[in-house]
């Protein structure tokens, strides 16, 4: 009761990675689309690849053999490199390449031999009774063709335009339709672009690729992201501290004012407090107080850690950096 698609492209594509990279791009489309997860590994979604090769300079196509049920983009571009060394070997030993069906055995990374196809009976072409001609029209085409959604090339062409992301960026965040949507709704309540953007491919991925998690599974919010991106912005926490509060989002739930409030996370502003810290940094540390008034300015990295250090990471970083430079040469 399933039904099966098969798509079959013209003998135009070049290479194992341009091949793998069609594959990619065909999946991202009918998962967009809703009619398939896309998933390899469990046969959604097979590759079988017709492979020839020809003399350079050559008009005519060599004969090609097909390479059936391929399962994951990687073994794609693996099983079509070696076929295509193993025909050019064939090749130029004095053989002949024959048409054939051939496996990928993914443990000894070759591909086998399955059955061949010599001739165009082989292939067992007849009609099906049971199914009816399906006759496609342009006018049904047409009409087809406009009710498509906003696909995931157009998503990342507006994206760049819309939103000023770097084309990376924008590849990435409309990598699927879920983060796409989570996306424009941060930006929608407020989140910068860009910001919103660093947070899905930093901190969001490398926790959902640690618990192993699709974006679909996601616990935190968008809502949620932007309320901490204002609590970074009005100074209520550094971007430091902001990376404690969103994994504490992502493992509890939580919003992150609950979080920064239950651990008193609020990042230290009061001059007179951090004015004590950099004092009492300065005083245990006076060997590298020369050093950096002797020209070794590249220390005032280390000072600003030891007061990081010193005040549990709650400092603000700006603050830090104004207030110890004019401690460091008004001590002079």
């Amino acid at each position: 009761g399933v039904p099966l698609m098969e798509i079959v492209t013209r003998p135009d594509i070049r290479s194992p990675k341009e091949a793998a990279q069609f594959m990619k791009r065909l999946r991202q489309i009918l998962r967009y689309l809703g009619v398939c997860d896309g998933n390899m590994e469990q046969g959604s979604l097979r590759c079988d690849a017709n492979v020839s090769v020809r003399p350079l300079g050559s008009k005519e196509f060599g004969v090609k053999t097909e390479i059936k049920n391929i399962n994951s983009f990687r073994f794609v571009e693996k099983a079509l490199q070696y076929e295509i060394e193993r025909q050019i070997r064939v090749i130029k030993e004095g053989g002949r390449i024959i048409q054939e069906t051939r496996l990928w055995d993914s443990k000894t990374e070759t591909t086998q031999s399955m059955r061949s196809k010599e001739e165009a009976h082989d292939y067992r072409y007849f009609p099906e009774p049971d199914l009816v001609p399906v006759e496609l029209n342009r006018e049904l085409i047409e009409e087809i063709r406009l009710s498509l959604p906003e696909l995931p090339q157009q998503k990342e062409e507006r994206f760049i335009k819309q939103y000023n992301l770097p084309a990376y960026d924008a590849m990435f965040v409309a990598q699927e339709l879920s983060i796409a949507n989570w996306f424009e709704r941060a930006v929608e309540l407020g989140g910068g672009p860009k910001a919103v953007a660093n947070w899905i491919m930093g901190e969001l991925s490398r926790l959902l690729n640690e618990e192993n998690k699709t974006f679909e599974e996601c616990p935190v919010t968008a809502e949620a992201l932007v309320r901490l991106l204002k609590l970074i912005e009005d100074g209520t926490i550094s971007q430091k501290i902001a990376k404690t509060v969103f994994e504490e989002m992502f493992r509890t739930g939580k919003s992150p004012d609950e979080i920064v409030k239950e651990k008193g996370l609020v990042q230290i502003t009061d001059e007179l407090v951090i004015e004590r810290a950099i004092e009492e940094v300065l005083n245990n540390n006076p060997k590298e107080v020369e050093r950096y008034r002797a020209g070794e300015e590249k220390l005032l990295g280390f000072f600003v850690g030891q007061v990081m250090k010193l005040t549990k990471g709650k400092a603000s970083p700006q603050v830090v950096n104004e207030l110890l430079k004019k401690k460091l040469i008004s001590n002079e």
